[in-house]
C-alpha cells in the first residue's frame, strides 16, 4: 500500500462518504482516484462521491461528508434529531422510514447524495423557521467513527411543529412535547424570540404549558411576539382562549 493512500484511509472515518473535493484536498485528484477504484480501494457512490470498497454507509455517512467535506449548513432535524438522542420514537427503518434534514439557507444537495438510495426517505427542507443564530441550539452525534451536526432538543421541538401540517403529525407533536422535561429555558426562550413563525410558537408554548414542564415556568414569555388574531393549527379542534389558536378538543383524550 502506498504512502498516500494509507495516509487517505487514516483520514477517512469508516462508515463515511468521500468527496471528490475533499480527495482532492488530500491529494488524490481524478486520475489517482481512477486507480484506487479499479485497484479496489474505493468505489463510487456516486458522481463526485466515494465509499471505501465494499463498505455500507447509510445516510448519515452521506451527511457527515456534506457537512465537513462540502461545508454546506444541513443539519438532522425534528423528529429525526429527537430520536439520535434517544428522544421520542426510534429512527424508521426501511424504505417507509423518513429523516428530516434542515438547511439553515436553500443550499441544494449534491446530486450524489439525492440519488442514493440510502434505505430511508430524506426529507430536505430549508424553511429560514429563525432570524438569528442560537449557537446552543445544535448539538452532535457520534456515529462510529465521525460525529453528524443536529438540532437540540429545544430546536428540534420547534421544527417538529413547523412540519406539523396535519392533525396526526400535531397529535404525535404533542405526544414529544411530553417527554421534553429537561429543556434548557435560556435556549428556548432565545429560539422562541428568534422564530418567525407564530403559529410555531403559540404552539409550543401551549404544549409546554399542558405538559407541566418545571422549565416553562422560567420563560419570559412576554418578551416573545405571538402577534395577534386567531391561528389555525388543529382542524375541527378548540380555540385555546389565553394562546388564541386551536388545539385538540379535551374530549379527545390529549388533554
Amino acid at each position: 500500500m502506498s504512502s498516500k493512500l494509507n495516509q487517505l484511509l487514516k483520514k477517512w472515518p469508516k462508515g463515511a462518504v468521500a468527496t471528490a473535493r475533499w480527495l482532492q484536498k488530500n491529494g488524490v485528484y481524478r486520475q489517482l482516484a481512477r486507480q484506487y477504484v479499479s485497484s479496489g480501494w474505493m468505489e463510487p457512490l456516486g458522481h463526485g462521491a466515494f465509499v471505501r470498497d465494499g463498505e455500507k454507509v447509510d445516510w448519515l455517512g452521506g451527511l457527515y461528508a456534506l457537512q465537513t467535506q462540502l461545508g454546506l449548513r444541513v443539519h438532522v432535524a425534528a423528529s429525526s434529531a429527537l430520536s439520535l438522542k434517544g428522544l421520542g420514537h426510534f429512527l424508521p427503518l426501511g424504505e417507509s422510514g423518513e429523516v428530516f434534514l434542515f438547511g439553515e439557507r436553500p443550499n441544494k444537495l449534491p446530486a450524489w447524495f439525492v440519488r442514493h438510495p440510502w434505505g430511508v426517505r430524506v426529507s430536505y427542507h430549508a424553511p429560514k423557521l429563525f432570524s438569528l443564530s442560537v449557537p446552543a441550539s445544535f448539538t452532535t452525534v457520534e456515529q462510529g467513527a465521525f460525529q453528524v451536526r443536529i438540532s437540540a432538543p429545544e430546536r428540534a421541538m420547534l421544527e417538529v411543529l413547523h412540519l406539523a401540517t396535519t392533525n396526526a403529525a400535531m397529535d404525535h407533536a404533542i405526544e414529544l412535547m411530553t417527554g421534553l422535561n429537561t429543556l434548557r429555558p435560556r435556549v428556548v426562550q432565545s429560539l422562541l424570540e428568534g422564530c418567525r413563525s407564530v403559529k410555531v410558537k403559540r404552539l409550543f408554548l401551549w404544549a409546554a404549558e399542558e405538559a407541566n414542564h418545571a422549565w416553562f415556568g422560567r420563560l419570559a414569555v412576554g418578551r416573545v411576539d405571538l402577534g395577534s388574531g386567531k391561528r389555525q393549527a388543529y382542524r375541527g379542534g378548540r380555540l385555546d382562549a389565553k394562546y388564541q389558536i386551536t388545539v385538540p378538543r379535551k374530549d379527545d383524550g390529549h388533554v
